[in-house]
C-alpha cells in the first residue's frame, strides 16, 4: 500500500492536545476537524489538502487517548510518517485508516512542501523530490486489512463480527 502525497513538517513531541483541543470534544462531530492544530498552526486547516502527509519528530500523539487521528482521516489527510508515534495514537491510527509509519530519522528528510512517498508494506518513506528513502517497520498483513476495510468498526462490519443498525431500546 502506497500513499503519495505533498508534505507538511512539524516537530517533536506534537500531543493530542495540539492535535484536538479540548474544547473540541463538546462540539458536533462534523466540525471538530476544523480546529486541529489551531493553537500551533493557526489556519492549518484551511491550507491542507486530501493526501496530504504530515511528517512529524519523535513522540508523535503522546498524551490522552481521545481520537485525535479520527480528525486527521476527517481532513483527508493521505498519512502520518514520524520519527516516532506513540503506540496509542498509532493504534487510533490504525483504529481509523490512518496510514501512520514510525520511521527514524524522517523528520531530517523533509521541507515542507515537498513529496513523500509512504510504503506500508515495505515500511519505508521516500522523498520522491530527492531520492532519499528511510526505512520504519513494515504493516502486518492485519494491519493493512483494517485500513483497507475502512478502519476497525468497517472491518468487524464487513467479517459479520459487528452487527449494526440494531437497538435494544
Amino acid at each position: 500500500m502506497a500513499v503519495p502525497g505533498r508534505v507538511w513538517c512539524f516537530g517533536d513531541d506534537v500531543n493530542t492536545d495540539l492535535i484536538q483541543p479540548m474544547h473540541t470534544v463538546f462540539k458536533p462531530v462534523a466540525e471538530q476537524h476544523r480546529y486541529v492544530f489551531e493553537a500551533n498552526r493557526p489556519g492549518w486547516v484551511d491550507l491542507v489538502e486530501p493526501g496530504d502527509i504530515l511528517v512529524a519528530g519523535r513522540n508523535f500523539g503522546t498524551g490522552s487517548s481521545r481520537p485525535a487521528a479520527k480528525l486527521l482521516v476527517d481532513l483527508r489527510l493521505g498519512g502520518l510518517v514520524a520519527d516516532s508515534i506513540n503506540w496509542l495514537f498509532f493504534r487510533n491510527c490504525v483504529n481509523f485508516a490512518l496510514p501512520a509509519l514510525s520511521c527514524p530519522g524522517v523528520s531530517e528528510l523533509f521541507t515542507e512542501g515537498q513529496h513523500a512517498r509512504l510504503d506500508l508494506v515495505a515500511g519505508t518513506v521516500e522523498n520522491t523530490d530527492t531520492g532519499q528513502t528511510r526505512q520504519g517497520t513494515p504493516w502486518t498483513p492485519e494491519l493493512l486489512d483494517i485500513v483497507a476495510a475502512g478502519g476497525l468498526l468497517k472491518q468487524l462490519e464487513r467479517d459479520g463480527l459487528l452487527v449494526t443498525g440494531t437497538s435494544d431500546e
